[in-house]
């Protein structure tokens, strides 16, 4: 691989997973369009989903999932210790995602509700940040490939890139989308980070906040207008503690 007409050498990359779905990775193999120059960018060397082969050798580590066990947090600090870049992937990772509704609840109980009489090692999820350094997180719920895309390119040859500062709002009016609060449904569009060029609104469902808060919200007036069109507060902090990216306005563990 050339870059300035120089030989260059592909970082060597890693995919791990954790407590998760594990979606997130498979965008990896999406968008076809790019995925044969996305390869010769890398040399991916662990990748439990699409290879055998595994290196405990690399330079970029992906982490997608969120952390609920011992062994996980073990596993963890051993990827960090190798990693020259550790990236959390996904809202499970950036956040402790879905995963993160179960710390309302004593771990004795969830462990009770869900397993019955053969109760299993389970601790209260949390995000990867909130064990390790993060260099970058690449939010979403699935993550944008395009995004994925941009964040390797930005790490091996420092080509410019920022976050999205704007919301989701600011997407949907770009993709001509009708408000869904306009038909009568609670969307935290005004207050989520944009990025992932409105897919959920535009398909007809209203926005979650699976990328987290934008920059410079204005709760205030959202849960305004959240209360003009019919919704109670606790109605909007329900929503806001989906994925677990509003912790910090809804106070939730």
């Amino acid at each position: 691989m050339k870059y300035l007409f120089m030989e260059s050498k592909r970082p060597k990359v890693a995919v791990f997973d954790f407590t998760d779905c594990e979606g997130c990775e498979l965008q990896f193999a999406n968008k076809e369009e790019t995925l044969v120059d996305f390869l010769k960018a890398i040399d991916i060397v662990n990748f439990r989903e699409v290879m055998s082969e595994k290196s405990d050798e690399y330079d970029i580590a992906f982490i997608e999932g969120s952390i609920s066990r011992a062994d996980e947090i073990e596993r963890l600090l051993t990827i960090r210790q190798k990693a020259k870049f550790l990236i959390a992937l996904g809202s499970c990772a950036c956040f402790g995602g879905v995963n993160r509704m179960k710390n309302k609840f004593p771990m004795s109980d969830v462990n009770k509700e869900v397993y019955g009489e053969t109760p299993k090692e389970t601790l209260p999820v949390r995000s990867i940040k909130e064990l390790v350094h993060v260099d970058f997180e690449i939010p979403g719920c699935p993550v944008s490939k395009a995004e994925v895309e941009r964040i390797v390119q930005h790490i091996i040859w420092e080509v410019p890139y920022q976050f999205p500062v704007y919301p989701v709002c600011f997407e949907c009016k770009q993709r001509f989308t009708i408000c869904r609060f306009e038909l009568g449904e609670l969307c935290l569009g005004p207050v989520s980070a944009g990025g992932c060029d409105a897919p959920c609104p535009a398909g007809g469902t209203p926005c979650w906040g699976c990328r987290g808060i934008c920059a410079a919200p204005n709760f205030q007036e959202f849960f305004n207008l959240a209360k003009e069109r019919g919704f109670s507060k606790e109605e909007v902090i329900e929503r806001m503690d989906f994925f677990g990216g509003f912790r910090s306005v809804t106070g939730s563990k």
